[in-house]
Formats: structure tokens, sequence, C-alpha cells
């Protein structure tokens, strides 16, 4: 979806407001397998997804894991390079043909400032992906790697036609060969 249509969905914008967010926000196209950000960037860009899928990623112990997947309709910025001056331990890659909406966020800071419909719609998304975060550290904390994988599956039910298995397994915090057990027993 557009990042104006997407916006629309939450508030309503006026044309002018509307005009001032697509004018900020660049449109940019990546290919599969490029590389956004690499860990430890100090990346000041937000960004939208209108088409596509990223994931953000950390390596650990010369292990690359996965940390999230973003797709459609999503926004993602570093926040620890943005909000606490510090690297960003998360690189972000592209899954899959994207279309991203990009721009730094002291263009973004000051939308936010001088549109109020548009800080109550950011306000509600960073809401969401609170949520979102906290769903995903109690799964890792209280269930089974097969509720895990089945709670993907509801919530993200064409991940697996999108996304390596390798990158769901890492997401999962499960071995490759433990989620080809899982998926077999389905």
């Amino acid at each position: 979806m557009e990042l104006i249509q997407y916006i629309n969905t939450k508030v309503k914008l006026s044309a002018d407001e509307s005009s001032k967010i697509d004018a900020a926000f660049k449109r940019e196209f990546h290919h599969r397998g490029a590389t956004l950000a690499d860990p430890g960037n100090r990346s000041q860009k937000v960004h939208f997804i209108e088409k596509g899928m990223l994931r953000t990623f950390y390596n650990k112990d010369g292990k690359d894991i996965t940390h999230f997947f973003f797709d459609e309709n999503s926004f993602t910025m570093s926040l620890e390079s943005i909000y606490f001056n510090k690297t960003d331990p998360y690189g972000r890659e592209v899954l899959e043909e994207t279309t991203l909406r990009t721009m730094h966020f002291i263009e973004f800071n000051a939308l936010l400032n001088d549109i109020g419909a548009f800080k109550n719609f950011f306000f509600m998304v960073a809401v969401e992906t609170i949520k979102i975060f906290s769903d995903k550290l109690f799964s890792l904390q209280f269930q089974t790697a097969e509720q895990r994988y089945k709670s993907m599956i509801d919530n993200y039910p064409n991940i697996l036609l999108r996304v390596p298995l390798g990158d769901v397994a890492s997401y999962l915090g499960i071995t490759q060969q433990t989620l080809s057990v899982i998926r077999a027993q389905k």
C-alpha cells in the first residue's frame, strides 16, 4: 500500500498535509539481497515499506541471526542511532524486490511536529510496534519451538513463501534442522 493511503487508514490527512508528507519521503527501489545497512551502522534514515520485505539481523559469534521481519505497511529505523547516538547492532537486508519510502529522521521529526495528525499516526504505529516486540519476547521466553512456529504462521501466513528457511529458523531461535522437524509434523 502506498504511504499516504496507509496513513489515511489510521488518521485523516488534509490534501496539503498529504502533499507535504508524500514529497518528503523519497521513493527507493531495492533488489533482493541488497543490504541497506550493516550491523554497527549509524543510520539516521526512516524507512516505510510500500512493497516487499526486509529483515533486521545481527551477528553473534560469527552467526547471522534474524531479529525481525518487516513487510508492507511497516516502518523501520535505527532506534539506537537516532535516539541514543549509538551504533545500531542491527543490519537491514532486502529479502525480495522492495519499494521503500525513505527520509532522514531530522526531516521526519519536523513533519511530526508540524502535522498533528501525522504525529498521532506515528504514536499509534509506535505502540503497535512495541506490542509486536513484546509478543516476540514473550514467545521466546515462554513458548516451545512448536508454539513459536505456529504463532508465526498464524500471524504471518505467507512468511515461508517469502523468506529463506535459515532466516525463519534464526528468527524463531532454533536450528534449521529443528525447523524441518517441526514443519514435517504439520
